[in-house]
């Protein structure tokens, strides 16, 4: 997935941080930010071999054992790059799901820290997705500890971007991934201050996205508009897992945090039911789900970083209630035995794709932090539905 793009503000000039000053938009809409690909993840040649100590049996235990395995090396080896970017913000995400009965409150302390460091600021681009995501991490805190200091600039940041006119040349989200990134950090807002404007935005915004983007037949995203018209081998659309697999995961966290009685939710549930219809039937007889989700065939691996999204939007379907148990919990199990399977015996996942913006070419070593973020995602709400 691309860093992408920023939105062009025009002659626009908007509040950027805690300053009282206006600065005009900096970045064009052409203009890209891509973070290094040496910090996110590698493809080495040569890994340790595949780990032999887990179980995928939906017992707690097991489940912990796997989850710290992953986590435990992530952790030690993104620490000292931690950073504000989107693929980062994925991993906190995942970082913030692991129960505290399975490592204590040491992930979460970890996020801490990092947000300590960064001073709860987002990213530098105001309204765009990417630099917003790690607000997820910031109003998380927030919602645990109270202290409105950790609130404070996302909630400054996202006022701006409420004012900013919407283009009808391009979406405020105008690639399908950024249903992840920037709506669950809204409807954390609208819970946390009691406001719904930040949810009447979101919806505004997501209505926006998916009426260029889903395919009202298919009940799947294309990336963007530039996808419209291109096909796989086999001449289907093309629909990359990941992306769709980022977006069952933003409405997941938008319905986490909207109140059960809104008004807007039913709408949010509805699109969830028919993701989660679409993609059942395309798992692969591995439990996951290759890069381009109608031409499985055309791809010899899965592709981890959209199989654990999948993976965790329908487990959190199961243990709400949105989605029948009977026919989605045996496609959860074989999914989570599937991304086990490709957990090396240090605690590597693998099979992840490197950043991109359409299913591509990538290595059974290939492991990035988004990818670990998504596993302990889904890994967490197993955990969940586990005896």
């Amino acid at each position: 997935m691309l860093a992408a793009i920023s939105k062009q503000c025009g002659g626009l000039f908007v509040i950027f941080g805690l300053l009282a000053s206006f600065l005009p938009c900096p970045l064009s809409a052409e203009t890209v930010q891509s973070p290094d690909p040496a910090v996110v993840g590698d493809s080495p040649a040569h890994v340790p071999p595949l780990a032999r100590d887990l179980s995928p049996r939906l017992k707690r235990s097991d489940i912990e054992k796997a989850l710290r395995k992953v986590a435990d090396w992530q952790l030690t080896r993104a620490r000292p790059d931690f950073n504000k970017d989107w693929t980062f913000a994925a991993l906190y995400a995942g970082f913030m799901a692991v129960p505290t009965s399975v490592a204590g409150s040491r992930y979460q302390e970890a996020m801490l820290e990092m947000s300590k460091s960064f001073d709860w600021q987002l990213g530098p681009r105001i309204g765009h997705a990417d630099d917003e995501a790690i607000g997820q991490t910031y109003m998380q805190l927030y919602l645990e500890h109270h202290d409105p200091a950790m609130m404070a600039p996302t909630r400054q940041s996202f006022e701006t971007v409420m004012r900013i006119p919407d283009d009808p040349a391009k979406p405020l989200w105008w690639w399908c991934d950024a249903l992840f990134m920037a709506p669950p950090v809204l409807a954390e807002l609208s819970k946390a201050t009691a406001d719904r404007r930040y949810l009447v935005f979101l919806d505004h915004e997501w209505s926006v996205t998916s009426a260029k983007l889903y395919d009202p037949e298919q009940h799947l995203f294309y990336r963007d508009e530039s996808f419209l018209h291109q096909h796989e081998k086999n001449g289907k659309n093309i629909f990359w897992s990941r992306g769709n697999g980022w977006v069952m995961a933003g409405l997941v966290r938008v319905l986490e945090y909207m109140p059960k009685d809104d008004p807007l939710r039913p709408k949010y549930l509805h699109q969830l039911k028919e993701m989660a219809s679409a993609v059942a039937p395309l798992q692969g007889e591995d439990g996951l789900w290759r890069p381009g989700l109608l031409d499985g065939d055309a791809y010899r691996l899965p592709e981890n970083s959209g199989s654990a999204f999948i993976t965790y939007a329908l487990a959190y379907g199961i243990k709400e209630n949105i989605l029948d148990r009977k026919r989605y919990l045996p496609i959860v199990k074989n999914a989570w035995a599937g991304l086990l399977s490709h957990v090396y015996e240090d605690g590597r996942l693998g099979c992840i794709q490197p950043i991109g913006a359409a299913p591509g070419a990538f290595t059974a070593t290939s492991s990035y932090v988004y990818g670990v973020g998504a596993y302990l995602l889904a890994g967490s709400e197993i955990y969940k539905l586990a005896n």
